[in-house]
């Protein structure tokens, strides 16, 4: 076995990867992009496909949920499988009643609260950076594609319920939105000195209540995913 998380052999990962959160949603991402990759790795339902794209090798990775789970993902493929760009496309919910359901959040930016940083950073980074270039990279693909997007300072919570006041924490730090990996990626590839960035659906607006259903949500997924392959790709 090459780490206990994954059975893929060293060269078996590419160079850049795009993760994302859900196991059916990695395998429907490869179905539509690149049908014919290879699985190398399915230990517990963590689905891992690599092929190639427009003849450059990619591999798409589900991470599970929350920063611990991101955290195990991005240290081995930073680590051991030497792992250069990694763009995460995931949902995440609105915390300003401005920011439209199935628009896109670029995270220039995570801040958190999460135990996770404190094993890299002492007591705490607060404000995670994602990889500038990405970022610049993720802005411009999105204005040529005509998709909806912001950019901005997003929330990494350890919680998915929960009692704290996410509105009133949006309303003094600048926060979009709201979701659960992010942190644990930026805090990883600074470790490793490698490239990040994460895409965001909007997929509900804690504001208002709204949300997409299931079946819209994943159909938004074909747009992500050629951002995050013109993201690792373009020059």
């Amino acid at each position: 076995m090459a780490t206990p998380h994954n059975t893929a052999s060293k060269g078996e990962i590419a160079k850049c990867v795009i993760l994302t959160g859900d196991p059916r949603r990695a395998k429907k991402i490869k179905d539509k992009i690149m049908p014919n990759a290879k699985l190398v790795n399915s230990i517990r339902e963590i689905k891992t496909y690599t092929g190639k794209v427009n003849g450059k090798e990619l591999t798409i990775m589900a991470h599970g949920m929350g920063c611990p789970s991101m955290g195990i993902y991005a240290h081995e493929l930073f680590d051991y499988y030497g792992v250069e760009k990694i763009v995460r496309i995931g949902t995440i919910g609105a915390l300003k009643k401005e920011i439209p359901l199935k628009s896109i959040i670029i995270a220039e930016e995570s801040f958190t609260k999460t135990n996770f940083d404190d094993f890299y950073i002492k007591n705490g980074a607060n404000f995670v950076k994602a990889d500038s270039t990405l970022v610049q990279k993720a802005k411009k693909i999105c204005k040529e594609e005509k998709l909806k997007n912001e950019s901005g300072k997003i929330y990494c919570s350890d919680n998915f319920y929960t009692e704290e006041n996410q509105l009133e924490l949006a309303e003094e730090y600048d926060l979009l939105g709201v979701e659960m990996e992010t942190a644990a990626l930026y805090l990883t590839a600074q470790k490793f000195n490698r490239q990040s960035v994460a895409l965001c659906l909007v997929s509900d607006n804690i504001v208002t209540k709204k949300s997409i259903p299931a079946e819209e949500k994943e159909d938004m997924f074909d747009n992500l995913s050629k951002v995050a392959v013109r993201i690792l790709f373009d020059e």
